[in-house]
């Protein structure tokens, strides 16, 4: 082939010649024009080679078990390595067809720069390709390596540059890295971020802080939603409104942040939630209302129980049942809670064996808190919502019954009904 090229270039320098072109002129031409050949050749070349790929490599791939040969597919790792084909053969045919030394100095260079990008190009498929691959694992969720990965990317490009100036510059590579020292300096400044990103990230996972698909809260950056990726220099999260944000990765490890993993792995997700009691209408049970609240089901055997409790207390301590501060009796709102322990133990959707409470808060000008602190068996947003809302709905429902008062500041209809019984007396 190069003999049938310097055959040509040789007939297109006497072709110019014997038209009368000036003999050094027709010389250059001549080259240009076997250059253009070499080039078209080696073009031909690429589009025969990337054909036969994907006429037959391809396909057998694809149809293969071999998950990692198709994503090699998807991150065209084959078109990139069709480029050297061309590439080598402008190499190595070059000497053969062109015989102006500057010309073939610089083909040459151009080629060795191009060497070079198609190295990176391909380094960085076959680098996406391994994260591909790891991340269909299901342990890659707590140990992610795409901060690893895009470290390998950016000082694979770190290098490319570093050849290229050593090719611009005609130095040696090694002396060239000798003589960036001077200026490690403005490179750590200029890298600052992702080196404290790689370090950031390093620790989330190591210390198992974070994986991906976790549940976590950080307001400081507007953050409440699903962990998406890990990457380099951020954290991507995608919110619960579907808005997406991008935590630094390091602020994860300077900053609080909360994640919500234990609360899904313990299979609970807790209620807390306080409904204020009028402090007004909290009073001793006399023994109609015991009467009463013996016909709800659930407290039958509590306040027979509890009957027999005070009755032996207030027989051994002989008090005086003229007056009903004297001994120990039974409240309304001491009822009403026996009530809300009893009916939170009967439902099914409610866990018995994580922490259990009906309590007191403190109280306030706002009434007596009575506070549900108990966790659910499921974890589901929707489902631990509907949960929570039919609690509260039947607790709203049922004080009454227990000549209880829920405490609400005024509404525009209490003020009106105020006004008219002012009026009227």
């Amino acid at each position: 082939m190069d003999t049938y090229i310097r055959q040509t270039t040789d007939w297109l320098i006497s072709v110019l010649n014997n038209t009368g072109a000036n003999e050094a002129l027709a010389k250059w031409l001549g080259e240009f024009s076997m250059l253009l050949i070499l080039i078209l050749v080696s073009y031909l070349g690429y589009v025969v080679t990337w054909r036969l790929i994907r006429a037959i490599l391809i396909p057998v791939m694809q149809r293969s078990k071999n998950q990692f040969d198709d994503l090699l597919i998807r991150h065209k790792f084959f078109r990139k390595l069709s480029y050297l084909v061309p590439a080598l053969m402008l190499y190595y045919f070059t000497d053969d067809t062109i015989s102006i030394p500057v010309l073939i100095t610089i083909i040459r260079k151009i080629l060795e720069f191009f060497f070079v990008l198609i190295s990176i190009m391909i380094f960085n498929s076959i680098l996406s390709t391994i994260n591909d691959y790891y991340e269909r694992y299901e342990f890659a969720k707590d140990h992610p390596i795409r901060g690893v990965i895009q470290v390998l990317q950016i000082i694979a490009y770190l290098l490319g540059l570093m050849i290229v100036v050593s090719l611009l510059a005609n130095r040696n590579l090694s002396s060239l890295v000798l003589s960036l020292g001077a200026v490690s300096a403005i490179l750590l400044l200029i890298f600052k971020d992702p080196i404290l990103g790689f370090v950031g990230g390093l620790q989330l996972i190591f210390n198992k802080m974070l994986s991906i698909g976790d549940w976590i809260s950080m307001p400081k950056f507007g953050a409440d939603g699903v962990v998406l990726e890990i990457n380099l220099t951020t954290v991507k999260v995608q919110n619960w409104d579907k808005t997406i944000v991008t935590i630094p990765t390091y602020n994860l490890i300077t900053d609080s942040f909360q994640n919500w993993r234990g609360m899904e792995e313990s299979g609970g997700r807790r209620i807390k939630r306080s409904i204020n009691i009028d402090m007004d209408s909290v009073r001793f049970c006399d023994d109609e209302m015991l009467e009463k609240y013996r016909k709800i089901t659930v407290l039958k055997s509590y306040l027979e129980q509890k009957k027999k409790e005070l009755d032996e207390y207030n027989k051994k301590y002989v008090t005086d049942p003229s007056s009903v501060i004297n001994g120990r009796r039974q409240t309304n709102l001491g009822v009403f809670r026996a009530y809300l322990k009893a009916y939170l133990k009967n439902r099914d959707d409610i866990r018995q064996d994580m922490t259990f409470l009906v309590r007191h808060l403190q109280p306030s000008d706002k009434g007596l808190p009575i506070e549900i602190y108990v966790f659910t068996k499921t974890t589901d947003w929707v489902k631990y919502e509907d949960i929570q809302a039919d609690i509260f709905d039947h607790i709203l429902s049922v004080i009454p019954e227990f000549d209880l008062q829920v405490y609400q500041s005024p509404s525009n209809k209490g003020i009106s009904s105020l006004a008219s019984q002012l009026t009227a007396k």
